[in-house]
């Protein structure tokens, strides 16, 4: 009988495009819409190539939202081109956001759309428009500060995430504690806390938070989430519900919660 001999195959495999392909996201948050306020989202191709981009218009609870006049929420851009948007919420009112990806098909290219966005709300025979800035979602972000130069200031949270985020609010008068322990004591003291409040914000959901609760003088907010983007938002005018972003305010990141 003759020897049988083992053979092995290889399969050799092309590497594909898509293999390559990595996508950048970024986030435009507090996008007023209702029966007196909409939005608008505009995207801007800064390169010389035609990019694809998937927009992802949520509104404040959450649920996904289709763009005036598109039947699908991916675009193409050419070189150059420049594309406007309004988010199709016409029965209620809150603050929407977009998660914008752009799809970047080769590791030698870098991100080339331009990201922006404006609110306009009517008010008394009165267009008010305010800009809108794109933001980056973070882990666990948190915020701390005297109200003395934030005075009528919002906190805009969204959850981008698809799993359930937690904030805890403080509001405090300033005064601070320790508490005693028999482990040597630690330098940092903690804000006493005249109302708290601990919320949860479902998946992809927006909530705005007031930074002044009776006569506080401080306020501070811990998060815990894997993607939650932060904006303080700053009242344009006394008595008109018209905000505008605050780049002044800083936020801590990559924070890890306190058991």
């Amino acid at each position: 009988m003759g020897r049988i001999l083992p053979f092995i195959l290889l399969l050799a495999g092309g590497v594909t495009g898509a293999e390559h392909e990595r996508v950048v996201e970024s986030i435009l948050p507090s996008l007023d819409y209702g029966p007196t306020c909409w939005s608008s989202l505009e995207l801007q191709n800064l390169g010389d190539r035609e990019v694809t981009v998937d927009i992802q218009p949520h509104r404040a609870s959450g649920g996904l939202v289709a763009l005036v006049g598109q039947w699908q929420s991916t675009v193409r851009l050419q070189a150059g081109g420049r594309a406007n948007y309004r988010l199709e919420i016409p029965e209620e009112t809150g603050r929407a956001w977009v998660k914008i990806r752009e799809r970047i098909s080769s590791p030698q290219f870098s991100p080339v759309i331009a990201v922006s966005g404006r609110a306009e709300c009517a008010e008394d025979n009165q267009l008010r428009s305010t800009p809108r800035e794109v933001a980056y979602p973070t882990r666990n972000p948190w915020f701390t500060g005297d109200i003395e130069e934030m005075h009528g200031n919002l906190i805009s949270l969204v959850n981008t995430s698809e799993l359930v985020a937690q904030a805890s609010l403080c509001y405090s008068a300033g005064n601070l504690y320790s508490l005693p322990s028999d482990s040597p004591p630690k330098a940092d003291l903690k804000l006493i806390c005249s109302a708290s409040f601990d919320v949860q914000i479902p998946p992809f959901a927006s909530r705005q938070f007031p930074v002044e609760h009776e006569g506080n003088t401080h306020f501070s907010m811990k998060t815990q989430g894997q993607a939650i983007v932060l904006q303080m938002l700053r009242p344009l005018a006394t008595g008109v519900k018209v905000y505008s972003v605050d780049s002044t305010i800083k936020f801590g990141g990559e924070a890890s919660p306190e058991k």
